[in-house]
């Protein structure tokens, strides 16, 4: 089921209304069966793979606790489990066309295994939360829960079961075993924010979508259109992907739930460290703590450090889809971070606002082609091509591209950057509780609505595009 269709309307308003008029144990039981219901609506299949998931998972934390002797074995099932599970949806096939590549190539004939299963929606997001709870239990962060219900509704939630943020046990948990309140001002916030989502999505997201589609289909793109086309896939991640879960946080906020930002204006970073302290936040933290922490972090001297760094990035780029490009994109951040923390010590750390923030969105755009790019013999074109040879029609048409999706793309702009420099944010309001009503903010807000709902309704795309990282 989607954000944007009728059916999550009307299940999200059936939902809403019997949960607020249940005890908190039929709550969490409810928040099972509707995040079930939410998950298997089109493959009902899927969600027979998340309860696998957090069965084993349940009882390997159950098992930390009961037998201490056996903890480390236990862990291993629950890593094995969700990692073994992940890799034969996600993986085999990229493994086994890779394995019979190379046996080529040697000359060895390796049979052709061939098979083709659908990638269940979300199962890098629900795994990773999974498994997270059972790391922290097994490192103490976190008590073993004795209440399956309880694990399911953590693991299940619905509002960021697809495509996150990724929760951590220590946050959501807790959330999940005490009693919610109904508050009027915070979902009141959070209508503004799944507007604003919505908006993103429909306006931003997918017209911007259709010109990166267009250009990406093109064989021989001229360098100008290219590089066109690589704007508005940048726009249109950041703009899908906060959308997601910019609705995920408001949804989530009805049901008295906070979910953790996601992003904070990532556009407008001055450095690769500061962009992954801004671009999906929970992934990155979540492979700090479990990856590159273990691995060492900082502590075992430079050339260690770098290569901390760059295995955290090729993982985290592997995470993202089952195709070397993603592997080259994760290598590319990896060395840009590190180039950074070589350079950091003779760059001035302040000044130059404007021109490190156009100096790394330009880094970052490069990355989006490697990221959108998936056939190397063409992303390899794409690298090479020059603006020498571009001709007066490229130019034209790239920049009529350029401008048409910056366009689109201004009012995300403009609310980044007033945000940025302290104006209200439409995704930190729901942040905060209201001590008393302000009628002048309820009549902004009313107003804001307004108008981008009459936005949606005139300029939405004609083509709606899937969320990108539904993919993932």
């Amino acid at each position: 089921m989607i954000f944007h269709s009728l059916d999550f309307i009307a299940f999200f308003l059936v939902t809403l209304a019997a949960y607020w008029a249940l005890p908190l144990r039929a709550q969490n039981v409810l928040l099972v069966v509707a995040s079930y219901v939410f998950y298997g609506w089109v493959h009902p299949w899927w969600p027979v793979l998340l309860f696998a998931t957090t069965f084993v998972d349940y009882w390997s934390a159950r098992r930390m606790t009961e037998r201490p002797e056996q903890r480390k074995a236990w862990l291993w099932i629950s890593i094995a489990s969700n990692l073994g599970l992940l890799g034969f949806y996600k993986y085999f096939g990229f493994f086994a066309d890779n394995i019979a590549a190379a046996g080529a190539a040697l000359g060895w004939h390796v049979p052709d295994v061939t098979l083709r299963v659908l990638l269940p929606a979300g199962i890098s997001f629900y795994t990773f939360q999974s498994m997270s709870y059972t790391i922290d239990v097994y490192r103490g962060h976190a008590p073993a829960r004795t209440r399956f219900i309880d694990i399911a509704a953590f693991v299940s939630f619905f509002p960021h079961l697809v495509a996150g943020p990724i929760m951590r046990a220590t946050n959501l948990l807790p959330q999940v075993e005490r009693p919610r309140q109904f508050s009027a001002s915070a979902v009141r916030d959070a209508t503004v924010l799944i507007v604003w989502g919505f908006f993103k999505k429909l306006v931003i997201a997918d017209n911007v979508g259709v010109i990166a589609n267009k250009v990406f289909a093109l064989e021989s793109p001229d360098f100008f259109v290219l590089w066109a086309g690589v704007f508005a896939f940048a726009v249109q991640i950041y703009a899908d992907f906060s959308a997601y879960t910019d609705i995920a946080r408001g949804v989530a906020k009805w049901y008295g739930f906070d979910l953790i930002r996601n992003f904070d204006h990532p556009y407008l970073a001055t450095g690769p460290v500061d962009f992954w302290r801004r671009w999906n936040i929970s992934l990155s933290t979540w492979f700090r703590d479990y990856v590159y922490i273990p691995l060492g972090g900082s502590r075992r001297g430079p050339w260690r450090n770098a290569a901390n760094i760059l295995i955290t990035f090729l993982v985290s780029g592997f995470w993202h889809g089952a195709s070397w490009n993603y592997v080259i994109w994760g290598a590319y951040h990896g060395a840009l971070l590190i180039a950074s923390r070589l350079v950091s010590p003779i760059v001035p750390a302040r000044g130059w606002w404007l021109f490190r923030v156009a100096g790394m969105f330009a880094l970052t755009s490069v990355g989006w082609l490697i990221f959108r790019e998936t056939e190397l013999n063409q992303l390899w074109r794409d690298l090479r091509l020059s603006p020498v040879a571009s001709t007066a029609l490229g130019r034209d048409a790239g920049l009529y591209l350029f401008l048409l999706a910056g366009l689109y793309s201004l009012p995300l702009w403009i609310h980044d950057l007033w945000a940025e420099f302290g104006g209200p944010s439409l995704v930190t309001a729901v942040d905060a509780e209201e001590a008393e009503v302000h009628w002048r903010r309820v009549a902004m807000q009313a107003v804001m609505c307004g108008l981008m709902m009459a936005s949606i309704l005139t300029l939405r795309s004609q083509t709606t595009l899937d969320f990108i990282y539904f993919s993932f």
